[in-house]
């Protein structure tokens, strides 16, 4: 009751103009086209003066989820003419799917091995989904999946490699970047929560729908790094995963060997 009858203060005010959280997001590489409008309105519309251009600035500087793209596309082995990744990931892919194949096949009929058949053509769908290069670009257009396809190639090396001392840092680089989506998820859920115990589904102080809305925004659409989240999708059997040649092998163990393109973009060089 005391917290209802101070909210009449509070009006116009919202969430929603906290310019310093917009900023967060724009840095960080939340879509704009994925944002849930507010009021059919843009998000930049609420913001006047200099806090409208410092938002309009953030839009069009590099982000973290582009930067992050750019570096793993640069990921040693990923190259057709050097370790050739990919190429030798597909085969070993292709190789297990029939040899497990072969053995639900070779089990009695049953219900059960219905079932394992099944369950074995989903998988199957899955991995196989990996390798279709214009399925990615579709989800990509569709905004269901944020990195190229090359950076997703690089981002699945470093996961699959990430006991290599070349991959332990970068894999734990990734790890962090899911860990600023874990804690972002967290801050708006806990908003979310605030809000439903105060005010119920009231509208908000700044116009919006309050819960609704709010609720909206705890979903995937406003995870940057959504994409390393779906990588433990695709973790096959170790024994599926292509042994690294000599010359891969000693690139990622020594210093000497190292490129520093996968360190710095073309135009820093």
């Amino acid at each position: 009751l005391f917290f209802c009858s101070q909210r009449y203060y509070l009006s116009p005010a919202s969430g929603f103009q906290s310019l310093q959280f917009r900023l967060l997001e724009n840095k960080i590489g939340v879509p704009q086209s994925l944002r849930v409008p507010y009021n059919r309105r843009h998000y930049r519309d609420n913001f006047k003066g200099q806090d409208y251009e410092l938002l309009l600035k953030s839009e069009q500087e590099p982000t973290l989820l582009q930067l992050v793209e750019a570096w793993l596309e640069r990921t040693p082995g990923l190259d057709a003419e050097g370790f050739d990744f990919w190429g030798q990931f597909e085969v070993n892919v292709l190789k297990g799917l029939e040899e497990e194949f072969a053995l639900v096949q070779a089990k009695p009929e049953s219900e059960e091995k219905d079932d394992l058949l099944s369950e074995f053509q989903k998988q199957k769908d899955v991995l196989l989904s990996l390798f279709d290069e214009k399925r990615h670009e579709h989800l990509l257009s569709k905004g269901e999946r944020r990195l190229s396809y090359k950076a997703l190639k690089g981002a699945l090396m470093i996961y699959f490699y990430r006991e290599e001392p070349r991959f332990q840092v970068p894999f734990q680089l990734l790890t962090s970047l899911m860990d600023i989506d874990v804690l972002m998820t967290k801050w708006r859920y806990n908003h979310v929560c605030m809000v439903h115990r105060m005010i119920g589904s009231k509208a908000g102080t700044g116009g919006s729908s309050g819960y609704q809305y709010l609720r909206s925004t705890v979903s995937d659409r406003y995870k940057v790094f959504v994409d390393l989240f779906n990588l433990s999708t695709f973790l096959v059997p170790r024994h599926w995963i292509p042994k690294m040649n000599p010359t891969i092998h000693k690139f990622l163990y020594t210093a000497e060997y190292c490129d520093s393109s996968y360190f710095s973009s073309d135009d820093s060089d």
